[in-house]
């Protein structure tokens, strides 16, 4: 196979729409492109956006700090973001930013603090606005701040296209944005800050990648790159997830799954997403402790089956390397729906929406929030089915106890 005569520590910049360094070593970059900020876009001052401590423990903070003190920019650190962040937190990095006069972000983290980066750059271009504004839109965002995204995880693939998700709490709403101004100015993915990950991050965010590219791959929108892009990226999951999970400090691992969740985000940044996504939204946003990448899991065998109808030949193409024996039937698709469940409790993903809290008398509200939520009808529309009501309630209940018993 072609990765064996990859060198994982020659970095190498993958030009997608932001430029991505990649490659173990990758964070010495930093000093590069704050040189380039300070030079292209006038940046004298920053807001760092991160979590609270894996931005230190997995030394990338040692890096960004040295960088923008010796090039001379100014920082402030908001570093209070959760998983499934709100609009309350990114409205309060939004007002340190503009108290201290930053004019650029740097994202540190995974998924949710990158997301929450997104939303600061835009809101520190209209201060007039809130980060409710934005999640409902109420505007359509035109520019923002410059963008610099430092991933430390390997499934969200935030750092390669144009998309943020935050969550509105009041309204148990979770919607998407999508806009070319928050491409990041570049981005970092080394895999050396990946190994501090625990055995279920490890899981759900490469199984985030996983559900990325199904997506992507079968929506109305899909294109012959998004299917390249996800057949190579559920091969790599399949191949290097149980080695990272038997070794976290496997570089070579950490590597692949980093090139894997890459693939993902400039999948669907291609194809887009459509009914995994539209239901795992609600979830978290009823549920904040829900890890976003486990609620997709939970999903994923239900959403194969009622895609299958329409989707069967890339689907059985695609999911070769997890799945056995599919045909491109039609009549396959419980099969299909079981066996993406195997794989699932094969690599330790045994949840279903009841071992979460979650029960039959929760589907209709679920449902209602997928249609009312802003921007999640437009993934449903772009589903490859006709999502309905009674098919968004149907995933829904199938999802709530194993197809395999």
């Amino acid at each position: 196979m072609w990765e064996k005569d990859v060198n994982i520590h020659e970095v190498r910049e993958i030009r997608v729409r932001p430029n991505v360094y990649f490659g173990v070593g990758a964070i010495k970059k930093i000093d590069d492109i704050v040189k380039a900020l300070k030079a292209e876009k006038n940046v004298d001052k920053v807001i760092v956006v991160s979590g609270r401590g894996a931005y230190k423990a997995t030394g990338a903070w040692d890096y960004v700090e040295k960088a923008l003190t010796e090039n001379n920019i100014g920082y402030i650190n908001y570093d209070k973001v959760t998983p499934n962040p709100t609009t309350h937190q990114v409205d309060e990095a939004v007002k340190m930013a503009l108290d201290f006069g930053a004019k650029a972000v740097i994202a540190i983290g995974g998924g949710s603090p990158v997301d929450a980066g997104k939303s600061t750059a835009i809101l520190m271009e209209y201060p007039d606005k809130n980060c409710n504004d934005l999640y409902e839109f109420k505007f359509a965002a035109e520019k923002a701040a410059p963008i610099v995204a430092i991933n430390l995880t390997h499934g969200t693939g935030s750092e390669t296209n144009r998309f943020a998700v935050v969550t509105v709490p009041e309204k148990d709403f979770k919607p998407a944005i999508a806009y070319d101004c928050i491409y990041p100015f570049a981005s970092i993915d080394d895999p050396a800050l990946m190994t501090k990950l625990s055995p279920k991050q490890t899981l759900y965010v490469s199984v985030d990648a996983v559900n990325h590219v199904v997506e992507a791959a079968t929506s109305k929108v899909a294109s012959p790159y998004s299917i390249t892009l996800a057949k190579e990226v559920i091969r790599l999951v399949a191949k290097y997830l149980p080695k990272a999970i038997e070794n976290p400090e496997d570089l070579e691992a950490r590597y692949f799954l980093s090139y894997a969740s890459l693939l993902g985000g400039v999948s669907f940044d291609n194809g887009l997403l459509h009914y995994t996504h539209a239901l795992e939204h609600p979830l978290s946003a009823v549920k904040h402790e829900l890890s976003h990448g486990l609620g997709l899991a939970i999903l994923l065998p239900a959403v194969v089956k009622y895609i299958y109808s329409q989707k069967a030949n890339v689907l059985a193409d695609i999911l070769e390397p997890i799945t056995e024996e599919l045909k491109g039937e039609v009549s396959e698709a419980q099969y299909a729906a079981q066996k993406v469940e195997e794989w699932l409790f094969s690599i330790g993903i045994t949840q279903k929406l009841t071992d979460e809290g979650f029960s039959e008398a929760d589907v209709e509200k679920l449902t209602n929030l997928a249609f009312t939520t802003p921007s999640l009808d437009g993934l449903l529309g772009i589903a490859p089915t006709e999502a309905t009501k009674e098919t968004v309630a149907a995933i829904y209940t199938e999802s709530l106890t194993p197809y395999n018993k």
